[in-house]
């Protein structure tokens, strides 16, 4: 996968309304000024810096852990 059909996969799973996609804090306010990164932004910065992990298998698993019970 390339990075821009990783990330229409996760702006899918951020519309989901069965998944929780909420935004994560972030201390550095240099590159976040209100201190939250995006869903898409935290994965998309994981899987580049973890370039070994296959993102298909990453994106399976993370619809896994977010869905809605």
């Amino acid at each position: 996968m390339d990075q821009l059909e990783i990330s229409d996969a996760l702006q899918a799973m951020e519309s989901d309304p069965f998944l929780v996609t909420e935004s994560a804090y972030r201390a550095n306010t240099l590159l976040w000024p209100d201190n939250l990164i995006s869903f898409v932004d935290c994965h998309l910065a994981y899987l580049k810096s973890h370039p070994t992990t296959n993102p298909s298998h990453y994106l399976s698993n993370l619809r896994l852990m977010l869905r809605k019970s």
